[in-house]
């Protein structure tokens, strides 16, 4: 008669803390982007969780009567992961984790171990965290998260700049490192899928979110509160190992096979069990991959340039026939235009201030037509000649008067940021 398997025994406090972390990360994951992450579907927007009904209605009585915050609470369409909304969002999910917690403990407490909800939790993190670094991976391999410096940037002073515009101006302008770090990524997130290299996937995507959640730390990136999570997500998936890791890094002891159960006893179904997942994994890569070629032709490097692209300086500005009328203050007149998407401009006073105009352009009238997004009741319309392919030339009305202008197309190749920026030898560094 054969000895009986033994029956793992987790300590109180392990099994406390693994309760509180699935409360936790799973109310996390399922109210957050996350949740839409895990079904990519191109040209569909799956909105957060955490801002429908009756979610969105928790967090905003908690921010009213808890945290007394008396400004609306923006939980969409923003861009930013620090919102006020998210905070509170966390506090909530940390209190129903909590109650959680202590309902299950007591309800559960004659337990030993949690060996079978813990392999399909894991699977799930293991999942939820691949879907995310797939997801930026892409956008930074292709590479579209940051762009290259558009060209009105060329003209902004360095001190107007936030520590973010700083940091995505110049990730953007060395594709190689943004495609680099794209690929560290999707390597990561591609390793989770697969069972066998879950941990080597986890420590990759260690290596990764580290560097990321420094940058939004120290750049003031708003996506501080999501990278710690995703942080906390991999630390799940490592826990299990720590001691198989200590005796490799540390210890210089063998470090023996993991003990992490399969999902199912039969092996057959386990092969089925990895088709999926490696399946799932392909769907990921694949969903993500189309999206980021759509944004790619459309706000991307490959979209549409407007018919007057590029950057534009104004030689002559005239009002009602008059080059220095009184009216021309620093303030009124152009210094040059940027014309770089299909439905706006970007206009330079005198005073080096940039406005961002709507635009409209028509190639078959010669018509160019401006709005201001500050005032709806601004408008301005002009006719356009290109006499050469290099000069242009603006007649029409702007704010009640006949403008004439004459423009000249700058050569973006005297910008040194355009040029090639790599050099085998250098004998003094390029600054």
């Amino acid at each position: 008669m054969g000895d009986e398997p033994q029956i793992p025994h987790w300590s109180l406090v392990t099994r406390v803390a693994f309760r509180f972390l699935a409360a936790y990360l799973g109310l996390f994951c399922l109210s957050t982007q996350i949740f839409g992450g895990l079904f990519p579907i191109p040209k569909v927007d799956i909105p957060d969780p955490a801002t429908l009904p009756p979610a969105r209605q928790m967090v905003f009585w908690a921010a009213s009567h808890v945290f007394h915050v008396t400004h609306p609470l923006v939980y969409k369409d923003s861009g930013s992961g620090d919102k006020t909304f998210d905070w509170v969002l966390a506090f909530c999910l940390l209190v129903c984790a909590a109650l959680a917690t202590a309902v299950w403990s007591v309800l559960d407490r004659r337990r030993v171990n949690y060996v079978t909800l813990h392999k399909w939790f894991r699977l799930f993190i293991r999942l939820a965290l691949a879907s995310e670094m797939i997801l930026y991976g892409t956008i930074k391999a292709v590479p579209l998260q940051m762009p290259f410096p558009y060209l009105q940037t060329m003209f902004e002073q360095y001190g107007t700049f936030t520590l973010m515009g700083v940091l995505w101006s110049s990730i953007g302008a060395s594709r190689a490192y943004e495609i680099f770090a794209g690929c560290a990524e999707l390597l990561g997130g591609v390793l989770l899928i697969v069972p066998r290299t879950t941990t080597f996937g986890a420590l990759v995507c260690l290596a990764d979110i580290i560097q990321v959640f420094m940058l939004n730390m120290t750049y003031d990136v708003p996506v501080k509160l999501f990278s710690f999570h995703l942080l906390l997500m991999t630390a799940f998936l490592l826990a299990p190992e720590c001691s198989r890791l200590a005796n490799f890094f540390f210890l210089n002891r063998t470090a023996g096979p993991s003990t992490q159960p399969q999902l199912f006893r039969a092996p057959r179904a386990n092969r089925i069990a990895l088709a999926v997942q490696l399946g799932f994994g392909l769907c990921l890569l694949g969903m993500n991959a189309y999206s980021a070629r759509i944004s790619w032709y459309t706000y991307g490097e490959g979209r549409t340039k407007p018919p007057l692209y590029g950057i534009w300086n104004v030689e002559q500005f005239s009002v009602d026939g008059q080059i220095r009328p009184a009216l021309l203050t620093d303030a009124y007149r152009w210094r040059r235009a940027i014309f770089e998407f299909s439905t706006g401009m970007t206009v330079q006073k005198m005073d080096d201030s940039l406005t961002y105009h709507g635009a409209s352009i028509n190639v078959g009238a010669n018509s160019l037509a401006l709005t201001k997004f500050s005032d709806k009741n601004w408008k301005a319309g002009f006719t356009f000649q290109r006499p050469a392919a290099d000069r242009l030339t603006l007649d029409g009305n702007m704010d009640g008067h006949q403008v004439h202008m004459q423009l000249q197309l700058v050569d973006r190749n005297q910008f040194r940021l355009l040029k090639p920026g790599f050099h085998w030898i250098q004998e003094y560094p390029l600054s």
